[in-house]
């Protein structure tokens, strides 16, 4: 039975600072909390004591919560109470566009359906000056949220990440100030003939993992099957039309269909295939840009910026 997992053993030569103060033997005088020191031995298990030896020789026995790994310890000073970067309603006051995606945007969606939330952020200009920075994204599990900084979303988006993408041409968009509006309202900057190196690339790799876990456990992840195929479909609207297709309506119960494992290997395999053709001959016919348009993007990122000061 699956239980908490425990904690891993630090490893003999690791600096550590102790978080108590020490008891040296003989009767000398304790050793100060903060003090460092070297793993000499480690015991058999985490819940006995670790022997560490210190710069004059004295070496003394130290349980796992006595003490902390010294590269650890240097960086705490930076999550104090005075850094937001772990706090995910701070930033959330600072979306600039979110919306929903997965299953419910795809028109893929069922009763029990999960609903997907993504966006974008602009944290306050004093945040990127400071010691702590910002993060490159927040989660939070429980409400399938996930929002990414705006410098990062760029970066992606100009990459041809599918997942980052997808979110400027959603359906069911929740929330957009003007800069979000300007952000959609360029969303076509961000297209290039990058999408078939990325979208093309990806479903090759996740497929051939597919027919390694069929070859091997006789079993696959068909929702993750599902998701490629549509993945393909998608590319092949965005290289000729110039948009990324996020609604696949069209091909609805034929998707569903593999998702509940009702489709032979074979079939989804062949149909993938053809797919692959029809992605090929896009490319070849594509009036997409060989690449995005980086100074467009760059001075939008810029001036948004600066508006956060």
């Amino acid at each position: 039975m699956d239980g908490p997992r425990p904690p891993l053993l630090v490893p003999t030569g690791t600096q550590v600072v102790t978080r108590v103060a020490t008891a040296r033997p003989n009767g000398a005088p304790d050793i100060p909390a903060g003090s460092v020191g070297v793993v000499a031995a480690m015991p058999a298990d985490a819940t006995h004591a670790y022997r560490v030896r210190f710069p004059d020789g004295s070496t003394v026995s130290l349980r796992r919560t006595e003490f902390g790994i010294l590269k650890h310890v240097k960086g705490e000073g930076f999550l104090s109470a005075a850094d937001p970067s772990d706090d995910f309603e701070f930033f959330a006051q600072h979306v600039i566009y979110g919306c929903v995606v997965g299953s419910r945007a795809y028109g893929l969606d069922e009763p029990d359906s999960d609903t997907d939330r993504r966006g974008v952020y602009l944290p306050p200009a004093d945040l990127y000056w400071s010691l702590y920075g910002v993060p490159a994204q927040i989660e939070r599990e429980e409400t399938q949220e996930c929002h990414w900084e705006l410098g990062n979303f760029l970066v992606m988006a100009l990459k041809a990440n599918p997942n980052v993408l997808e979110t400027l041409w959603s359906p069911i968009v929740e929330r957009s100030t003007p800069l979000g509006d300007e952000l959609v309202a360029m969303r076509g900057a961000f297209l290039s003939r990058i999408v078939y190196q990325t979208y093309n690339g990806y479903t090759l790799s996740q497929f051939r993992k597919l027919e390694q876990d069929l070859r091997t456990s006789g079993e696959i992840k068909w929702k993750h099957a599902m998701h490629l195929v549509r993945l393909l479909l998608c590319g092949i609207a965005v290289l000729r039309d110039g948009a990324v297709e996020v609604r696949v309506t069209e091909h609805r119960e034929r998707l569903l269909a593999i998702r509940r494992g009702e489709v032979p290997f074979e079939d989804v395999d062949a149909w993938r295939l053809a797919l692959h053709r029809e992605f090929e001959e896009a490319f070849g016919a594509t009036r997409l840009p060989e690449r995005p348009d980086y100074v467009r993007v760059n001075e939008f990122l810029v001036r948004a910026r600066r508006s956060a000061v």
